[in-house]
């Protein structure tokens, strides 16, 4: 058995004369959650639907689950659960109809699983599909993708049209599947959410990928901010050259910056002063997310 659930080389799919998948070379490991990272036009659905065969790429080698998704994609499905970032359903049928049909296309699937799924999840199973809010309708296909407890779950913007309290059920859901020994390819623009569950992330732009790490590794990558007070006027000359530390303000015994890495070089320099105060702002992803997109974004979905 392959090592990677998901392994990419050189993937790369244009429309017309947009590239939207640049080389793409991408290891997803067994048993991790993999975040998928950039906003709208960034290549994040293309590459999901090359992963599944949905499109064809133009050049470039995909296997998910050690398979050719195009010459065993019957037996790849099975082993998948899938999210579309555009997920519709429509029809007379109610949810649990909807839900019961496709379960019995995976082989069947226990009646109170989907209930347990639609009970996390507060959804009303007895409703018609057509009835559904935007919200509700992705509840449905969360379910459908989670209900076969799949090798391999592929989710293209999960939490679009959920509202906090269901977002944060479902990232408890990804980490019990994680504990479950299943993989998790989570694409998402909400930095937030991934830096919760991730083991490891990507940023794509323009549909090149940009940076693959541990999701601490990035963080330490990140700038956090940072104030401190102190009991009595200071000279900025003093932390000028102190290592990680850029955007040096200091006013009225105030000094602001931001710091980039390990806080101890700047801990020390401060320690030669009486502080009153010392504020370090929590660093996230999103401080290098933007830094990777100072340049702008473009391209396709």
């Amino acid at each position: 058995m392959a090592d990677e659930a998901i392994l990419t080389s050189r993937l790369t799919k244009s429309y017309g004369p947009v590239l939207a998948l640049d080389h793409l070379d991408l290891e997803v490991r067994r048993g991790e959650i993999f975040g998928f990272l950039g906003p709208n036009g960034a290549g994040k659905t293309t590459a999901i639907r090359l992963f599944l065969d949905l499109l064809r790429p133009d050049s470039g080698q995909v296997t998910v689950l050690g398979l050719d998704p195009r010459a065993q994609g019957v037996e790849l499905r099975r082993r998948v659960g899938y999210l579309p970032g555009d997920f519709t359903v429509d029809g007379n049928q109610t949810a649990r109809q909807l839900l019961t049909y496709l379960g019995n296309l995976r082989g069947g699937i226990r009646r109170d699983r989907i209930e347990g799924l639609a009970e996390r999840l507060d959804l009303d199973l007895d409703q018609k599909i057509r009835s559904l809010s935007k919200g509700n309708r992705q509840k449905v296909g969360l379910i459908q993708a989670f209900m076969h407890e799949p090798e391999l779950l592929i989710l293209d913007e999960p939490t679009s049209g959920l509202d906090p309290l269901m977002a944060r059920e479902f990232l408890t859901m990804t980490l019990e599947a994680r504990a479950r020994g299943q993989t998790v390819f989570m694409s998402s623009h909400i930095l937030s959410e991934v830096q919760k569950v991730a083991d490891r992330a990507g940023i794509i732009r323009r549909g090149e990928l940009i940076a693959v790490d541990e999701v601490e590794a990035l963080r330490a990558k990140s700038l956090r901010r940072v104030e401190v007070t102190f009991d009595e006027p200071v000279d900025a000359s003093a932390f000028a050259d102190v290592r990680g530390v850029s955007d040096l303000v200091v006013e009225d015994g105030v000094l602001r910056c931001r710091l980039l890495g390990e806080a101890d070089a700047l801990v020390k320099a401060v320690a030669r002063y009486r502080v009153r105060d010392f504020i370090s702002e929590e660093p996230d992803l999103e401080e290098l997310f933007f830094h990777y997109y100072a340049e702008g974004t473009d391209g396709v979905s």
